[in-house]
C-alpha cells in the first residue's frame, strides 16, 4: 500500500550516523522497488545484511507446462493437491505465463528452521484455510481465513501456521502488485468509491530485534532457482524502518461490492493489478434491483484475456457443481457465461453469498503436468449437459 509507515527505532535523519549502546552502527539498508524510482523504505539492522557464510547448490522449480497452448475451458479441483510437510515443497504451480503464476499450496509444518526470499516476484497469497501469523523483518501480520497477504519482493518471511490444515492461493508477479490506480487519487490515497480504504489493512505490528550471530538459511527464489544460503546473522534484526515497501494484509470479507439496478461488469470486483493482469474479488452482495433484472452474469466473449475463478466459498449463481478450491479457466478467443438454468433461477434473488477470487491475465495461460493431474477432462461440455 502507498503509504508511509513506520515501527520501532530510527534515527531523525536518513543516512545519518545511528548508534547502539555500545557505540558501534546500526547498519541502513535501503530496500526500493522499480530501481529508485518507485516504493522503497529504510531499514536499520543489527548488523549488516549482507554477512554470507554459504550459497548451497540450487534448486530447480521450474513449473513444467504440459500445454503451452490451450484453446478449451478447463476446471481444476486443487483440493485435490496433497498436503506437504514443508511449505515450499507444498507450493504447486498451476497455470503461468510471463506476467502471473498461479499455483496453490497446502502446507502441514511451520516454516521453523528456515526463511524465504522471493527475490523475483511480489506475491499474493490468500489464505483459504488455516490461520497464523506471517512474521518478516517489519513486524508480524495475524492471518486468517479470507485473508490476502501481499508481499512485496525481496522480504524474507516465514509463515507459522495455528495448525496443519492450511490451504493458499499462491499468486506471483514480476512487477509489483497495486490496488488498482482508479481507486486512487494522485497522492496514492484510496478515494471514496473504493471499494476499501486504509483503515482495512493490515500492517505489521509487533516489531521483534532478533539481534543474534549464529547460521541462518535463507532460500531465494530467483529466475525458478532456489538458492539456500546461510547468513551470519538472523534475517529479522530490526530496530526500526520506516518507508512505503513493507508486506500488509487484507481481509476479503472487508471488501465493500458495488452494486446496481441492473447487472455490473467485472471490474467492480477488483482488489488488485499487476502488469498485465488483475485480481479480483467476488464477494456476498445484494443482487440487481432493477424490477426486470437478470441477476446473472450474461454471456462475454474472452477477446482480450483468460478468465480464472478460483472458488472460495457458497453457490456461484451463475456455475452448476462448484467445489470449494476449484479453479474454472475461461481462455481468450471463445465465450463464457452462465450454466443452463442458472439464468432463469437467478430472477427475482435478492443476493447471493457467493465468494470467490477472479484472476485476468491479458496474455494465455500455459498449463502444468500438476494442473492436468487435477483436471475435470469433462468441463468445457458441461454447458450442453
Amino acid at each position: 500500500m502507498a503509504f508511509y509507515y513506520k515501527l520501532g527505532r530510527i534515527p531523525r535523519k536518513r543516512h545519518t550516523q545511528f548508534r547502539k549502546d555500545d557505540g558501534s552502527l546500526f547498519s541502513e539498508e535501503l530496500i526500493s522497488t522499480e530501481g529508485f524510482n518507485s516504493l522503497y523504505s529504510l531499514v536499520y539492522h543489527a548488523h549488516p545484511p549482507t554477512l554470507v557464510k554459504e550459497i548451497g547448490d540450487p534448486i530447480d522449480v521450474t513449473p513444467k507446462v504440459a500445454e503451452a497452448k490451450n484453446m478449451k475451458s478447463r476446471s481444476f479441483v486443487t483440493f485435490k493437491t496433497p498436503p506437504a510437510d514443508d511449505y515450499l515443497e507444498s507450493r504447486t504451480a498451476l497455470l503461468v505465463n510471463s506476467d502471473v503464476q498461479i499455483g496453490v499450496a497446502a502446507p502441514k509444518n511451520s516454516m521453523v528452521d528456515y526463511f524465504f526470499k522471493n527475490a523475483d516476484s511480489d506475491e499474493v497469497l490468500f489464505i483459504h484455510e488455516g490461520s497464523g501469523k506471517l512474521k518478516t523483518i517489519y513486524g508480524e501480520i495475524s492471518f486468517e481465513y479470507g485473508d490476502y497477504l501481499v508481499i512485496p519482493r525481496g522480504c524474507i518471511y516465514q509463515l507459522h501456521f495455528n495448525d496443519n490444515t492450511n490451504r493458499i492461493l499462491v499468486i506471483e508477479s514480476p512487477t509489483p502488485i497495486y490496488p488498482p490506480k482508479r481507486y486512487q487519487n494522485s497522492f496514492g490515497q484510496l478515494l471514496e468509491h473504493s471499494p476499501y480504504c486504509e483503515r482495512d489493512i493490515k500492517l505489521p505490528e509487533n516489531l521483534k530485534t532478533h539481534d543474534e550471530l549464529g547460521d541462518f538459511k535463507v532460500m531465494i527464489k530467483k529466475q525458478n532457482l532456489i538458492y539456500p544460503y546461510t547468513y551470519a546473522s538472523h534475517p529479522f534484526d530490526a530496530i526500526g524502518w520506516d518507508g512505503y515497501c513493507y508486506p500488509y494484509g487484507f481481509s476479503i470479507h472487508d471488501f465493500e461490492p458495488i452494486t446496481g439496478r441492473l447487472h455490473m461488469p467485472p471490474p467492480i470486483h477488483q482488489t488488485f493489478e499487476g502488469r498485465n493482469f488483475v485480481i479480483c474479488s467476488f464477494v456476498p452482495r445484494m443482487y440487481d434491483y432493477h424490477p426486470d433484472s437478470i441477476p446473472a452474469p450474461y454471456n462475454h466473449s474472452n477477446v482480450d484475456s483468460d478468465e480464472i475463478l478460483y472458488y472460495v466459498d457458497g453457490d456461484f449463481m451463475s456455475r452448476k457443481h462448484v467445489e470449494r478450491g476449484m479453479i474454472t479457466l475461461h481462455p481468450k478467443g471463445i465465450p463464457h457465461g452462465p450454466h443452463p438454468g442458472t439464468v432463469e433461477k437467478s430472477i427475482g434473488a435478492k443476493e447471493t453469498k457467493e465468494l470467490a477470487v477472479m484472476i485476468d491475465p491479458f496474455y494465455p495461460l500455459q498449463l502444468t503436468e500438476a494442473a492436468l493431474q487435477i483436471e475435470d477432462p469433462d468441463y468445457y461440455k458441461s454447458w450442453v449437459q
